[in-house]
C-alpha cells in the first residue's frame, strides 16, 4: 500500500471458500483524499473527476433515505456515515474456477435463494449494507449479495464505498439505531457500539456465515 491506494490480487486466497483469480485496485478518497501526483497518470482525472461525481450522488441518496424515514436531511451525515469513503476497482478475469450450480453476475439473497441483477445501462446499483440496518433498526435492510463469475470474458467493476471513519477522533463514536425512529412499539433491535469494534468484529469473524449484525443484537440467545 502507497498513502491511500493499494493494489493487491487474490488478498483472500487462503481465507475464501472458493480460488479465483482478482486484481484490485483500492484507493482512500475521503477523509484524507490521496493528491493526483499519488494516481497513476493513466486514470488519474477520470477517477479523480468520478470519486467527487459519486460522493454527490451518495450525498443525495442519504439526504432521499433520511427523508423517507421523517428524518432531517443531513441525519445520517451528521453521524459521519459517509465521513470514509474509498474505492474498489477489479479486474475479474475470464478464467475463474468457482464450484457452484448457478452462474451469473452480482446476484443479491433473497428469500434464501440467489437472484440476478441484470445490468442497466446508465444506471447505478445502490446496495444497502450493515451499517444501514443498524442505524435504522432494520428500516433498511443489508443486501447479502455476491458475485459469481461468467465465462464471456472478463468482468469489471468499479465500487464506491461510503462508510464510517474510524481512525482518530473516530474511533470513540457510538453507533445505534437512531433514536427518532424507536418507539413503545419500535425498540431497538441492535445495541450501540463504536465504529472500531464493528470493523475489529467483521475481519475476526472473517467468511464465517454468521451475520456482522448478530453479534450486535440485544437479543441473540438463538443462533441465526
Amino acid at each position: 500500500m502507497v498513502g491511500a491506494l493499494m493494489n493487491s490480487r487474490n488478498f483472500d486466497l487462503y481465507t475464501n471458500v472458493v480460488a479465483n483469480w482478482r486484481d484490485s485496485l483500492y484507493l482512500i478518497m475521503a477523509p484524507d483524499p490521496p493528491t493526483p501526483q499519488e494516481l497513476p497518470q493513466v486514470f488519474r482525472d477520470p477517477m479523480m473527476e468520478f470519486s467527487e461525481q459519486a460522493k454527490n450522488v451518495g450525498i443525495g441518496v442519504f439526504e432521499l433515505l433520511c427523508e423517507g424515514l421523517g428524518l432531517k436531511k443531513s441525519h445520517m451525515l451528521d453521524m459521519w456515515c459517509a465521513k470514509g469513503e474509498f474505492l474498489a476497482c477489479n479486474y475479474y478475469p475470464a478464467l475463474t474456477f468457482l464450484l457452484q450450480d448457478e452462474i451469473g453476475g452480482i446476484q443479491v439473497l433473497h428469500k434464501d435463494r440467489w437472484v440476478d441483477v441484470p445490468p442497466s445501462p446508465g444506471s447505478l446499483l445502490v446496495i444497502s449494507g450493515d451499517m444501514m440496518e443498524l442505524i435504522t433498526n432494520a428500516r433498511f435492510k443489508s443486501a447479502y449479495h455476491r458475485v459469481a463469475a461468467k465465462n464471456l470474458g472478463p468482468r469489471i467493476s468499479v465500487a464506491f464505498v461510503f462508510r464510517m471513519h474510524v481512525a482518530g477522533s473516530g474511533s470513540s463514536r457510538l453507533y445505534g439505531p437512531i433514536k427518532e425512529l424507536l418507539s413503545k412499539n419500535n425498540p431497538p433491535i441492535y445495541r450501540e457500539a463504536k465504529g472500531e469494534e464493528i470493523v475489529v468484529c467483521r475481519y475476526a469473524k472473517g467468511i464465517e456465515k454468521t451475520p456482522l449484525l448478530w453479534y450486535f443484537k440485544l437479543n441473540n440467545t438463538q443462533q441465526p
